[in-house]
């Protein structure tokens, strides 16, 4: 047969060689047929059944959660669930079987065709691609309808199974966690998809966004996915995979190796100590965290406690889950970032507050500031705990020194309410600054003042210098930490944190990104935190690093006013330090 490849976008690393597996997708599978009138309460019935089967499979899944689990898959779950129990999934479709005289698969598929329709009205990226948890709810009630079973596959063909759906949901990414498959390829998806967050965690090659893979691609064809590149290869020549297993063996050796630095000291060769830290989202996240060697966590983004549920977490919940990371990571820092929500990340407080630009909206330190009584439990929250453990508390998404003012104001008073109530906490914790905003970055000088310690956040610092919607697919290419105008801004942060002896870190994915390690430590970066599963590549670059034979190069680097003429230099920096 005849080789031919398929393009999408690239989400885990890595090659993966081997048989493809079709997983169906049943709404293509559903057709519209008359119920008899005395048949309606019967097939009602089925379609009631149907929601509950899931409702229990969903909960049984949550419940069965392994202690190794990535974090978000609980959330991603609830989410479901949630969907799930909506009234227009879980009763409206009633309505349209006794009204239509149809089945039970047609009126859930109608149904879930109006709510996404719905979605695609929406004109931000994020809020968009949540039409998928829609569908992957209904497809579940659907198969069970149809009477599908999971269509896993033979458990000792595992390791050379290549799973191509049309999406994959949270349930099933945690149901294929317990397998091991080679890697998995989507039609679906986004950057910023649920599939293409869990693959991260899954630490398997994937490729979200193929578009037609699973029409394209049939039961057991050989296929090559190489998740570096977004690319699918099926039915590959001798040649071609004789290629491709070279690089697959040399990738995993490279992961091999890695293990052994483990538990070095991130030191460069002349001696600088670079300290490399874990992003978390919630408690569980620790295990990934010690288990990646990492020197403690340098952002802990408190928003996922209070995501994906109707009320919000109390003083007491939050107290529990800081205290909890705090006493595990013993001497260790903790630093806790406060409610980063809005924009991408929707908690109930957002759910009142509907912007019509959420990026530019009430969101981070702006929505804490608006609702001072939120704000106060989380803080009091942070505070009790603060003295289980080596606390630090960080607030987002600061843009003017008049609003970093108002929000030690409000510490303040957390702090003189728990001295009234006599509940201890560290008198002495140590607050920071998220630089994420051009004119945070501008007035970096004012802020290194006023704080204990800045952090950058990449992410949002560019997307705001360059004016790009880095989950629209339409610009995201555009999306460049290189560009110039965005060195300049780190640059000047960092000279602003040494000037008045401050610490300073990047905590964006500019951090966890090798190939800008040595440039960032050579610009004066003393702190660098990212998802565990990429501090042993960092630690590699830091490891091979001399800070005093790459400042020259760095210093030209950030004169040019070019991107491609950056990279090149920067390649040779890479090469050559």
């Amino acid at each position: 047969m005849t080789p031919f490849s398929l393009h999408g976008i690239g989400v885990s690393n890595g090659i993966a060689i081997g048989k493809a597996h079709l997983i169906s997708n049943a709404l293509l599978e559903v057709v519209q047929y008359d119920i008899d009138l005395k048949n309606i309460p019967h097939e009602i019935k089925r379609f009631e059944d149907a929601v509950n089967t899931v409702r229990i499979e969903l909960n049984k899944i949550k419940s069965q959660l392994p202690s190794d689990a990535p974090g978000e898959l609980g959330s991603f779950i609830d989410t479901h669930i949630m969907i799930l129990n909506d009234k227009s999934l879980s009763v409206l479709p009633k309505s349209i079987i006794e009204n239509e005289k149809c089945n039970a698969e047609w009126a859930i598929k109608k149904q879930m065709d109006s709510v996404v329709n719905q979605f695609d009205q929406i004109e931000d990226q994020y809020l968009r691609e949540r039409k998928q948890d829609v569908i992957q709810v209904v497809e579940r009630v659907i198969k069970i309808l149809l009477g599908h079973s999971n269509q896993i596959a033979v458990k000792n063909k595992e390791k050379l199974t290549i799973l191509v759906a049309h999406d994959i949901s949270p349930a099933d990414a945690l149901h294929f966690k317990n397998h091991k498959y080679a890697a998995f390829i989507t039609d679906g998806g986004g950057v910023t998809s649920h599939t293409a967050i869990l693959s991260r965690s899954l630490n398997i090659p994937s490729i979200v966004a193929l578009q037609n893979a699973r029409s394209l691609i049939r039961d057991n064809d050989l296929i090559i996915v190489d998740g570096t590149e977004g690319v699918v290869i099926v039915n590959p020549t001798h040649e071609i995979q004789k290629h491709y297993k070279k690089i697959q063996d040399s990738w995993d050796n490279e992961q091999e190796k890695l293990q052994r630095i483990k538990t070095k000291k991130s030191i460069t060769q002349d001696g600088a100590t670079i300290h490399l830290f874990a992003n978390i989202e919630v408690p569980n996240d620790i295990i990934s965290v010690n288990a990646s060697g990492a020197s403690g966590i340098g952002l802990f983004r408190t928003e996922f406690l209070f995501m994906n549920r109707q009320d919000m977490p109390d003083e007491e919940e939050q107290f529990q889950a800081y205290k909890k990371v705090a006493e595990a990571m013993g001497k260790r820092p903790v630093t806790i970032r406060t409610l980063d929500s809005g924009a991408d990340k929707q908690t109930a407080l957002d759910n009142k507050k509907i912007s019509p630009n959420p990026a530019l909206g009430l969101r981070a330190i702006r929505l804490c500031l608006s609702e001072p009584k939120v704000f106060m439990t989380q803080l009091r929250a942070i505070l009790r705990a603060s003295q289980f453990g080596n606390i630090k508390i960080l607030f987002p998404m600061l843009s003017s020194i008049s609003e970093l003012r108002q929000t030690k104001l409000i510490l303040e008073r957390a702090k003189a309410s728990l001295r009234k109530e006599k509940i201890k906490f560290n008198e002495n914790i140590l607050i920071g600054g998220m630089i994420e905003i051009p004119a945070a970055a501008i007035s970096a000088d004012i802020f290194a003042q006023e704080l204990d310690f800045l952090s950058i956040g990449t992410n949002d610092l560019i997307q705001y210098a360059l004016a790009i919607d880095r989950t629209d697919d339409a610009v995201s290419h555009l999306y460049n930490p290189l560009h110039p105008a965005v060195l300049k801004l780190i640059a000047l942060t960092i000279k602003s944190a040494h000037k008045y002896k401050k610490s300073i870190a990047i905590c964006g994915e500019m951090a966890g990104e090798p190939k800008l390690t040595k440039l960032l430590i050579a610009m004066g970066v003393e702190q660098l935190s990212m998802h565990p599963s990429h501090i042993l590549s960092v630690k590699q670059q830091v490891l091979t690093s001399s800070i005093k034979n790459m400042k020259a190069s760095v210093l030209k680097l950030l004169n040019l006013n070019e991107v491609d003429k950056i990279e090149t230099l920067l390649k040779k920096i890479n090469q050559s330090s």
